[in-house]
């Protein structure tokens, strides 16, 4: 295959690639506690015969957008926002513990505290389970106190508290399954510094209108890439036709 060819085959592949990644961002604009993907393109030489003199793209992902989302007041009492830097500690589907900044949680029938995408939620010794209460409170350390159906209103009976932790950001890795995870495979210790704020919630940190534009532009390298490969056959064919012409 002619290099230019390969070239620019290999640019509207990566170029695709960038482009679901920036759709994955604008779907979950209205996600809670989303954190948008930072996608780039690297230059690689291509080597082969004579000198490699000419590059290909590699699309990377190299970090992950920490900034905090917009903060809103639901007046909800299992809503809670992580103020500043941390996460809240959560068990993933596949059992492992993985960390996140959406604090739309709920009980579930069973009385297990869980996310809105139904991930448990990890306390100081696991997964946190409510008995039936008239009232749940959470604390700005992230304690959970109860009032015990039937008891007086300053009847508060402290029962766990949830794991919030701050892990070097460094040292952690946004998973396939959207969690946060440590890049060693550990599982970060609490963090006794990490305050939430109850009813309220963390949007997503997308930009809306960014993505947009990043994607008329991705859309723009996409349609180059293709005329290149056009033109590319084009002049194959048209050196072919000279050989035979001189042949």
């Amino acid at each position: 295959m002619d290099r230019s060819l390969y070239i620019a085959m290999n640019g509207a592949q990566q170029t695709m690639l960038a482009q679901a990644a920036n759709a994955n961002n604008l779907a979950n604009v209205n996600t809670t506690g989303f954190r948008a993907d930072f996608e780039q393109f690297r230059s690689m030489p291509v080597f082969g015969e004579g000198l490699p003199s000419r590059v290909y793209s590699m699309l990377e992902r190299p970090q992950t957008d920490y900034q905090t989302g917009s903060i809103q007041s639901t007046g909800r009492d299992l809503d809670i926002s992580v103020q500043g830097e941390g996460f809240i500690a959560v068990q993933g589907k596949d059992g492992r513990e993985g960390y996140t900044r959406a604090g739309d949680l709920h009980v579930t029938e069973a009385g297990q505290l869980v996310t809105g995408t139904g991930l448990a939620v990890m306390g100081e010794g696991g997964p946190i389970a409510i008995p039936p209460a008239q009232t749940i409170d959470i604390g700005n350390d992230g304690t959970i106190s109860i009032r015990p159906i039937g008891e007086a209103a300053n009847a508060l009976a402290v029962l766990d508290r949830i794991k919030l932790v701050k892990p070097d950001l460094q040292q952690v890795f946004k998973d396939s399954d959207g969690l946060m995870r440590m890049q060693d495979g550990s599982e970060a210790p609490l963090d006794a510094t990490v305050t939430v704020a109850s009813g309220t919630l963390e949007g997503s940190n997308v930009n809306a209108v960014g993505a947009l534009v990043n994607m008329i532009e991705l859309q723009r390298q996409y349609e180059m890439q293709v005329k290149m490969m056009d033109t590319t056959q084009e002049n194959s064919a048209a050196s072919a036709r000279l050989m035979q012409i001189s042949t």
